[in-house]
C-alpha cells in the first residue's frame, strides 16, 4: 500500500510527476485507514482546469472529513509550491476528448483507488487487486491504446469480481467515516421523554437512522407521555425489537466466483398481529437502516385499518448490473435462511428499493420449495399468484389521495398546483400518474446522479417514455434529449424548483436543512412523505417554523399496507377486485387513516391547522393501538 509519507522518499521528479498527474485529472487526495481515496472532480477540457494549487482543494466548501485530513493536504500543498516554477516550464498537454469521456464514466463507477509509482510512472491502482489498467495492466488515465481498447478495459475492470469487492469496501469505509457524525438530539419538554432517548443512545450509539426515527416518535408523543407515565415503560420495551435476524448470504456469480453478503430481518413487534414489512436490496443496507424501517413500518401498520405487526429487512446486495441468474442465485441463498421466520401468521415480506417483481418471484419460489406448500402469501408487484389489480400503484396513489384529503380540508384542490417529486421508481412514477388525473402539474423527478425538470409538466406519454428509460436502466438525462423544454441537472436535488406540493419518494434523509430552506423559498406549503423519514431533524425544524404542512409517511404511505391485505383477501377468499373497486377501497382506507390521525391530534390539543398536527396525530394514534395490545398481553 502506498502511503502519503512515501511520496517524500521518491525523487523530486517522481514527486512532481505524481502531483501533475493528480492536477491533470482533478484528483482530491484523502487518507482513509491507510489507503488513498481519489475522488474525481468536475473539470473542463481547457488548460485553465490545470491551475496551480488545485491539490489544496477544489473550490467548494470542505467537509468535516477533509478538515480532519488537513495535515495530509498541507504536505501536498508544500510539495506543489516547491516545484511550481518547474511545472510552469512544462505546461500540461491538451487532453483528448476520449480522456474526458473516460474520466466521466470512470468517476461514475470506480471511486476506490490509490496512487503508486510503477516503473517510474504514477499509476492509479485498485486498492484490492493492487493492479491497474486493461486486465490490470494499462493505466486508466493514460492515452496509450485506441479509444475502443480503453473503453473495453474500463468495462472489463468494472465487471470483475475484484472491482466489485473494491466498491463494497468503499461503502464500508464510508460507514466508518459516518460513525463519527454527531447525533442531533432535539430539546424535549419532559425528563421522562428525554430518558427514553438517552437509554436508546446508550444501548445503540452508532445506529443513527434508528435513533433519529425513535427520537421523532418520542418527540411527537410528549403530551401522551406527560399525561400517563405508564407509557414510558411501554415505549422502552417497544423500541427494542422482538427478533433480529442477521445471517450470511453466500452466492456464486456467472463466472463461478463466490461472493458473500449480509442479510437482515427485524421483526419489531407482533403485538397487533403478524408482521408485514419490506425487503430492501441496496449497498448501504445495514442493521440501523433495517431497524428504523421496521420501527416505522410497525407504526404505519398500526395506523392502518388492519391489525398488523411491523418488520423490515434486506441485504447489502446490489442487484444493479447483475444478470437474472445471479439475482436468482442470491435470492435463493437469501431465502434459505429467512424462510424459517416467514409465513402468513408470522411475517410476510413486500418489495422495497432494489426488490421488484423479478426478485419477489425468485424469493417466493425458493420459499415455496423449502416450506413444501403453496401459500401464495408474498406481496409483490405483478405476481400472478398474489397480485391485486392495482398492487403496484397502491402506495403512490395513496400518497396523492392523502394530499387531496388535506387540501380539501383547506378548501383547496390539486388542480393546477406545481408538484416537485424526487425519485423515479415505482412510487414516484405512480404519484406522477395520479397527480395528472387530479389536474396537477408534476414537474420534477430524480435519480442517483441528479434531477430532471420539465417546465411543461409531465403527461401520460412522457410518463410511459420515462418508464421505458428506467426499464432499460438508462439515465433520466436521456429524457432531456427528447423534450426541449426539459433539463437535467447533475449532482443536484429538485427542491429549488418552484412548487406548491413536494413528494419526496427517494431515500431516507434526502432533504437536509439547506434543501428545506430551498423548498420554503420555492413556495412549497405541503410536503407528503413518500419515503420513510425523508427529512433530517434540522430540515423538520425549518419546515415547522415556516408552517409547511407535513404528511408523515406512516400515515400517507398506508396505501401499500392496505393493498397487501387486499391481496391476502384475494388469495385466501378467492375475491376478485376490478381496478375501480380496488381504487375505491384504497381511497376508503386512506380516508379512515386521515380521520384517525386528525382525531388523535385533536384529543391531545393539536390544532387542525398546525403544521405538526398530522405528524403528532399519526404517531399518537399508532402508539396507543400498540400500547393497548402490549398492555393486554403482559410483559412479553
Amino acid at each position: 500500500m502506498f502511503s502519503l509519507t512515501a511520496v517524500g522518499m521518491n525523487s523530486t521528479m517522481d514527486e512532481m510527476n505524481l502531483i501533475q498527474q493528480e492536477a491533470r485529472h482533478h484528483l482530491v487526495v484523502r487518507d482513509l485507514d491507510g489507503e488513498i481515496d481519489l475522488e474525481i472532480g468536475p473539470g473542463d477540457d481547457d488548460d485553465a482546469s490545470f491551475a496551480p494549487g488545485f491539490i489544496t482543494g477544489p473550490s467548494r466548501e470542505t467537509s468535516g472529513e477533509e478538515h480532519a485530513d488537513g495535515k495530509q493536504m498541507l504536505m501536498f500543498s508544500q510539495l506543489h509550491g516547491d516545484d511550481q516554477d518547474l511545472s510552469k516550464s512544462q505546461p500540461p498537454k491538451r487532453k483528448k476528448k476520449v480522456v474526458k469521456r473516460w474520466r466521466e464514466e470512470w468517476a461514475d463507477t470506480y471511486k476506490w483507488a490509490y496512487v503508486d509509482m510503477k516503473d517510474g510512472t504514477a499509476r492509479i491502482f485498485c486498492s484490492v487487486c493492487k493492479e491497474y489498467g486493461r486486465k490490470h495492466r494499462r493505466n486508466p488515465y493514460g492515452n496509450e491504446g485506441s479509444r475502443n481498447m480503453q473503453m473495453s478495459a474500463l468495462e472489463e475492470h468494472n465487471n470483475s469480481l475484484l472491482h466489485k469487492e473494491a466498491l463494497r469496501l468503499q461503502m464500508a469505509s464510508k460507514d466508518k467515516i459516518v460513525a463519527d457524525k454527531p447525533i442531533t438530539v432535539k430539546a424535549l419538554m419532559s425528563k421522562t421523554a428525554g430518558s427514553i432517548i438517552e437509554a436508546a443512545l446508550k444501548r445503540v450509539p452508532h445506529e443513527f437512522e434508528f435513533i433519529q426515527s425513535v427520537q421523532e416518535v418520542v418527540h411527537a408523543m410528549e403530551r401522551v407521555i406527560a399525561k400517563n407515565v405508564h407509557y414510558v415503560s411501554i415505549m422502552e420495551r417497544l423500541i427494542e425489537p422482538e427478533r433480529t435476524i442477521i445471517f450470511r448470504v453466500p452466492w456464486i456469480d456467472d463466472r463461478g466466483e463466490t461472493h458473500v453478503n449480509r442479510g437482515y430481518r427485524v421483526q419489531f413487534s407482533q403485538a397487533l398481529g403478524p408482521c408485514r414489512g419490506s425487503i430492501r436490496f441496496h449497498p448501504s443496507m445495514n442493521l440501523s437502516i433495517a431497524k428504523y424501517l421496521a420501527f416505522e413500518q410497525t407504526f404505519k401498520n398500526a395506523l392502518s385499518p388492519y391489525k398488523l405487526g411491523g418488520a423490515a429487512g434486506g441485504s447489502d446486495f446490489d442487484p444493479k448490473g447483475k444478470t437474472d441468474n445471479e439475482v436468482m442465485r442470491f435470492c435463493q441463498s437469501f431465502m434459505n435462511e429467512l424462510y424459517r421466520y416467514l409465513g402468513p401468521d408470522q411475517d410476510l415480506p413486500s418489495e422495497d428499493t432494489g426488490v421488484g417483481a423479478r426478485e419477489m418471484g425468485y424469493l417466493f419460489g425458493q420459499f415455496r420449495r423449502l416450506s413444501g406448500n403453496f401459500q401464495g402469501s408474498f406481496t409483490g408487484p405483478r405476481i400472478f399468484w398474489s397480485g391485486s389489480s392495482l398492487r403496484t400503484e397502491a402506495t403512490g396513489y395513496g400518497l396523492v389521495f392523502f394530499a387531496h384529503l388535506i387540501l380539501a380540508d383547506l378548501n383547496r384542490e390539486l388542480k393546477g398546483l406545481r408538484c416537485a417529486i424526487s425519485g423515479s421508481g415505482k412510487i414516484a412514477l405512480h404519484v406522477t400518474e395520479k397527480l395528472l388525473a387530479y389536474g396537477a402539474v408534476p414537474v420534477t423527478l430524480s435519480d442517483s446522479k441528479g434531477y430532471l425538470v420539465d417546465e411543461d409538466g409531465f403527461d401520460y406519454m412522457k410518463i410511459q417514455f420515462l418508464r421505458d428509460i428506467k426499464a432499460q436502466q438508462r439515465s433520466l438525462r436521456d429524457y432531456s434529449k427528447t423534450y426541449a423544454r426539459s433539463k437535467y441537472y447533475d449532482e443536484a436535488k429538485p427542491w429549488s424548483e418552484r412548487c406548491d406540493v413536494a413528494f419526496p419518494c427517494a431515500m431516507q434523509n434526502e432533504i437536509d436543512q439547506s434543501d428545506a430552506i430551498s423548498l420554503v423559498n420555492s413556495g412549497c406549503r405541503l410536503l407528503v412523505e413518500g419515503s420513510s423519514m425523508p427529512c433530517t431533524p434540522e430540515a423538520v425544524d425549518v419546515l415547522r417554523k415556516a408552517n409547511v404542512i407535513v404528511a408523515p409517511a406512516m400515515a400517507a404511505g398506508v396505501g401499500g399496507v392496505a393493498a397487501g391485505e387486499l391481496e391476502l383477501n384475494h388469495v385466501f377468499n378467492i375475491m376478485q377486485w376490478s381496478p375501480e373497486d380496488f381504487e375505491s377501497k384504497l381511497q376508503e382506507a386512506m380516508k379512515q387513516t386521515y380521520q384517525r390521525t386528525l382525531k388523535a391530534a385533536s384529543d391531545f390539543r393539536y390544532q387542525k391547522e398546525s403544521p405538526e398536527a398530522l405528524v403528532h396525530g399519526a404517531a399518537i394514534a399508532a402508539f396507543l393501538s400498540i400500547a393497548q395490545g402490549m398492555t393486554d398481553q403482559g410483559c412479553v
